[in-house]
């Protein structure tokens, strides 16, 4: 893993060059090989206290993915060899953060990361706010984050290592367990604790919010994964209070999509309900729940990164993002009418889609966790559907407010839908191959 790092630090000349092109092929390049050497169910490729196992294996394949597709996003914006580094200082925030093998290492690239991600939002937001969503973002993560790095000082002086595999917590202490779930609790986001991520998908450009969606709600979900086999009895003793949390407000958030006027902003509410499911699949410590949660993390990452990019063409065409403007577009962009109908489909789990089977385990996970549980489900899934379809006919059908009008999209953008596309449409067929 040491050689990966070291090769991503060796394409930073690539960045102020202002050749992107060149910058993203060195990036598939690294993908490439990453799926040609595999990955074993433990910890291989170890080297400076970093490894790859099969849930961070993965999520790496999924961070050079999304950074790629956002170059092609950004193509025509200004300031291109700066997005560069940018984007290359995200991709190793990320990498070490899903490749350490020790705590200490994984909590400063968690903290790390906030950095390039605010320069984002303010160096390519779209309006004067960016600077108080970028202060929201920044200030929700280090209220909770300073508390870990107390627990972790502590940790070390009571076990005397950092190591995700020599860690065994014993502790009955409920502060513990509480910092150690809401500093990932805030990164999903938990509803209560989501105030930041609406603010920061609506002033961030469609690069942010592509990594916003794409890659920075799944550390939330990697973090409880490796901190559930730290100490699995206060998981199993306070389970409880995350599933009500997650449950009640996903069902809240649902119903808050149908009230939005922004496609972002319903876009970005959406993705706060389904990473409440996500927790309600970790937290009971199940199979099934950890399964159903781990591919409906991959699976938001491409459905939600791919609706925020279709959203921005239509922004970038129609100067709007709101839904009273934007009507008719099924006539104005044909073309972009059925991606944007198969993102919607996808987005509230409609077969063949990964997403499907993921919410199947998880629904399958709840009810061992609780019986009645399923007709809160039943909820979520109706308002996410109710929801996906308010997204799709607002925007698509009505009259168009020119008496007739045609845009075509270009093939960068053609290229960057099927790309979202196809791992959503054919995960499912090789689903057998992650576990």
């Amino acid at each position: 893993m040491m050689a990966l790092l070291f090769f991503m630090i060796f394409m930073t000349p690539l960045c102020f060059i202002n050749l992107p092109m060149i910058f993203q092929y060195s990036n598939l390049l690294i993908l490439i090989w990453l799926i040609l050497t595999g990955c074993g169910s433990f910890y291989n490729k170890i080297s400076y206290f970093m490894g790859v196992d099969i849930i961070s294996f993965n999520l790496i394949l999924l961070v050079l993915l999304i950074s790629s597709l956002m170059i092609i996003s950004m193509m025509n914006y200004n300031w291109m060899s700066s997005f560069l580094f940018i984007n290359l200082s995200l991709n190793l925030c990320l990498l070490i953060i899903f490749t350490s093998m020790n705590f200490l290492y994984m909590y400063v690239s968690f903290e790390f990361v906030l950095i390039p991600l605010v320069i984002l939002i303010i160096g390519w937001g779209y309006q004067p706010e960016r600077l108080m969503s970028g202060m929201y973002l920044l200030f929700y993560t280090m209220l909770v984050s300073l508390p870990l790095l107390i627990l972790l000082v502590y940790i070390y002086m009571d076990l005397g290592s950092l190591f995700f595999d020599m860690m065994k917590l014993h502790s009955n202490f409920f502060l513990i367990h509480f910092i150690l779930m809401i500093v990932f609790m805030v990164k999903m986001p938990m509803y209560l604790v989501h105030f930041w991520l609406p603010k920061a998908h609506v002033q961030a450009p469609v690069s942010g919010s592509m990594i916003l969606a794409g890659l920075m709600l799944k550390i939330g979900g990697y973090g409880l994964i490796r901190s559930s086999f730290l100490y699995e009895y206060m998981y199993t003793k306070y389970s409880y209070i995350w599933f009500t949390i997650s449950m009640l407000g996903s069902i809240y958030i649902s119903i808050t999509c149908l009230m939005q006027s922004d496609m972002k902003c319903l876009i970005a509410f959406s993705s706060i309900s389904h990473m409440g499911l996500v927790i309600m699949g970790l937290i009971n410590l199940s199979n099934l729940g950890l399964m159903g949660s781990y591919y409906l993390m991959l699976a938001h990452g491409f459905c939600s990164s791919g609706m925020f990019y279709v959203a921005n063409i239509f922004y970038s065409r129609t100067n709007s993002r709101s839904f009273y403007i934007n009507k008719g577009l099924m006539i104005y962009l044909p073309s972009g009418c059925i991606f944007w109908f198969m993102f919607c489909c996808f987005n509230m789990s409609c077969p063949p889609s990964l997403n499907f089977i993921s919410e199947l385990m998880i629904l399958t996970s709840m009810v061992n966790f609780w019986n009645n549980s399923i007709y809160f489900f039943i909820f979520i899934s109706f308002f996410c559907a109710c929801f996906s379809y308010y997204l799709f006919s607002f925007s698509q059908h009505g009259l168009y407010s020119s008496l007739y009008s045609f845009s075509n999209m270009t093939c960068y953008e053609y290229l960057c839908m099927y790309i979202h596309l196809i791992p959503l449409i054919f995960s499912p067929v090789m689903i057998s191959s992650f576990f």
